[in-house]
């Protein structure tokens, strides 16, 4: 399987396909420096944002986006993804911070809080050589073990985290405490914020919600990130308030103090980030409790990183394919380096990366760019950068939180299934009651037990049971028996890409005698519909129309049993059979029957019994679902007259297959 070759004519375009290999990358420079100085414009306060967020020095996460940009765009094959901190680690970093003893910038940032940083360096290490190790022997499957609701779930559960955690800090109120107490006590955080400080948070907040819609009407403003925006109205208004210097103010008989404290921390000095390099206490390994932050740094690290480049590469108007082992080799790569001078676990970040591709870049050096302008900013201006505003950084991973647990996503997974909002639902209740881990342990165990509900033998849960057959030299056939679910998908996967990828042939997937072939694996077997295709060859997947959809979604999961479909019944004369029969063939049904009959139809129909002049005419019946029939009717209507002699029936029905009985 060659996944990192490209092909070199994009497929819908005809035009030369961008790669970032030099000197070929020089021809795309201009692209790749406008988009590169655009990202570092978001990076730059959400690198310093997510960092304060997580408990680290606010330069440690400059420092991971600088090493994620040189270092993986030389590594990785991903063309269009941007490399650096991202706010769905914010949970765990903080976690593993607070394990140790510290609670990063809160109140100041002590010697107790600088030995928890450092061992959280420690834990980034070897969650790191985990990834590495895990890249060489091509474990970037690993994404594809985990089910999407219990991810999503877990995605909008750390969105809710993030709220709860930084909305307090956007009112100028600390607030320290597990995800549902702080909910508990946002009341008291509203009746306690420092009014200036609020003013400028809020500020900041309604710029992030509202500069999208103001965008939206005057498209040329598109190009200026919200970010930016908040950055220009929060820096003066910190200045207005005299932020610089500690001083009092009076309101409502109510003293409240102001000072640098509201500020970010940074160097005064020119070329700062060489002073603030730190090492990793390795001693903290010793401690048992390091080994479960490792463990969640490199599964939780790996998994959205992976995530992330899929769904940047489906959004690249290129349709490059990334190398998924070649990339988490390169974040592993860059965690390491990172780990060893105090900086962020980095992934595939997907807001950045969605940017890079609306900004037109074109190669894999517009990341490398934006983590050049991020150095030459910190190196050169970090007093400018100590004018921001700590509440303006925390209105922006508000909103970010508020985008992970966007309503919408609740909607979405609601129309793929009412089980799939369920697990989803059930995952974000987990994680926020408990913690990350035992809360994505808690989707996937659900999600086992529906299985189990609805009929997935035991023995199939891990083993896939295939039937391989051999059609020809360019075609083979892979039967399902039993299930085709997220948590066996692996070992099915390595089939299909051994037999098709590999060996190139063409593959059919008979899934018909399976008792449930569920949301995840549907959804993978799309994308591996595209991958082929991307390889000049086909994926054909049969027999779901012999399962019972759980939703109208076309991915929803399938079960076994009876199948609602609809009977269409046509009659007509012998001389429509060709055109009926054509229209039936570009549609996928269940049966076909056409037989010849002698009757009567119409308001004559009951003369057909009593005297011998009875028409002969084609009687064709087609089961299929609700929308293919509705298909055919709309085909026969376009392409005959209204005074042809046909007669069309529909009615509801439900179905049994048996997979021998299917031709």
């Amino acid at each position: 399987m060659t996944q990192d070759s490209q092909s070199p004519v994009a497929s819908r375009t005809n035009q030369a396909v961008p790669v970032g290999r030099f000197p070929e990358c020089l021809r795309y420079l201009k692209n790749d420096l406008k988009s590169g100085f655009l990202v570092f414009l978001i990076a730059l306060p959400f690198c310093l944002a997510i960092s304060i967020a997580s408990g680290f020095p606010p330069l440690a996460g400059i420092f991971t986006a600088i090493l994620g940009a040189v270092l993986t765009s030389l590594i990785s094959n991903a063309e269009m993804t941007i490399k650096g901190p991202a706010a769905g680690l914010i949970v765990i970093v903080l976690g593993c911070v607070q394990d140790f003893g510290g609670d990063g910038m809160a109140g100041g940032f002590s010697d107790k809080d600088m030995m928890a940083y450092q061992a959280a360096l420690a834990v980034s290490v070897v969650a790191a050589a985990l990834q590495i190790l895990f890249a060489l022997l091509r474990g970037g499957i690993l994404g594809d073990f985990f089910p999407g609701a219990a991810v999503h779930g877990m995605l909008a559960a750390i969105g809710f985290i993030i709220m709860l955690k930084q909305f307090p800090v956007a009112l100028g109120v600390t607030a320290k405490g597990e995800p549902l107490e702080l909910l508990r006590h946002m009341p008291n955080f509203l009746l306690e914020a420092n009014p200036a400080i609020a003013t400028i948070g809020l500020t900041s907040l309604a710029i992030m919600f509202g500069w999208p819609w103001i965008a939206s009407k005057f498209p040329k403003l598109k190009l200026v990130p919200s970010q930016l925006i908040v950055l220009a109205v929060a820096i003066p208004m910190g200045m207005a308030f005299d932020l610089l210097h500690e001083h009092s103010y009076v309101l409502a008989n109510h003293e409240y103090q102001l000072g640098e404290n509201f500020l970010v921390a940074m160097p005064k000095e020119v070329f700062p980030m060489f002073n603030e390099l730190r090492f990793p206490l390795l001693s903290a390994l010793g401690e048992w409790k390091a080994w479960k932050w490792i463990f969640l740094f490199f599964v939780i690290g790996s998994l959205e990183s992976l995530l992330s480049a899929k769904a940047v590469e489906s959004l690249d108007p290129y349709r490059r394919k990334t190398n998924l082992n070649r990339d988490l080799l390169s974040v592993g790569i860059g965690n390491l380096a990172a780990a060893f001078v105090g900086g962020l676990p980095m992934i595939s970040e997907i807001v950045r990366s969605r940017a890079n591709i609306d900004n037109g870049a074109k190669t894999r050096y517009s990341n490398f760019w934006h983590g050049i302008f991020l150095l030459v900013c910190v190196a050169l201006l970090p007093t400018f950068l100590h004018l921001i505003p700590l509440s303006a950084l925390a209105a922006m991973l508000v909103y970010t939180g508020f985008r992970l647990a966007h309503p919408r996503e609740f909607l979405d997974v609601y129309k793929i299934g009412r089980e799939q909002l369920l697990i989803f639902v059930v995952t974000i209740i987990g994680v926020l009651a408990t913690d990350l881990l035992i809360g994505v342990l808690i989707g996937i165990a659900l999600k086992m037990v529906l299985h189990l509900a609805n009929g997935v033998p035991l023995s199939s849960i891990f083993k896939p049971y295939l039937e391989v057959e051999q059609l020809d030299d360019k075609h083979c056939l892979i039967r399902a028996h039993q299930s085709a679910i997220f948590s066996n998908w692996i070992p099915f996967r390595r089939q299909i890409e051994d037999l098709g990828l590999v060996q190139h042939q063409n593959i059919t997937v008979d899934l018909s005698d399976t008792k449930m072939v569920d949301h995840s694996t549907i959804e993978k077997l799309h994308e591996m519909q595209l991958l082929f295709e991307s390889e000049g060859l086909e994926l054909k997947v049969t027999g779901l129309e012999n399962l019972r959809p759980l939703a109208a979604h076309s991915k929803a999961a399938r079960v076994g049993g009876l199948v609602r479909m609809r009977r269409l019944t046509v009659l007509a004369q012998s001389a429509f059979a060709n055109l009926i029969e054509s229209i039936c063939s570009q549609h996928e049904i269940a049966s076909y029957v056409a037989q010849e009959c002698r009757g009567k139809r119409g308001s004559n129909a009951s003369d057909a019994a009593t005297n011998q002049t009875a028409d002969h005419f084609l009687r064709i019946e087609v089961v299929a679902p609700n929308r293919v029939c509705e298909s055919i009717v709309a085909r026969i209507r376009k392409e005959t007259a209204a005074s042809d002699p046909i007669t069309v029936y529909t009615e509801a029905i439900d179905v049994m297959h048996r997979p021998a009985e299917i031709s």
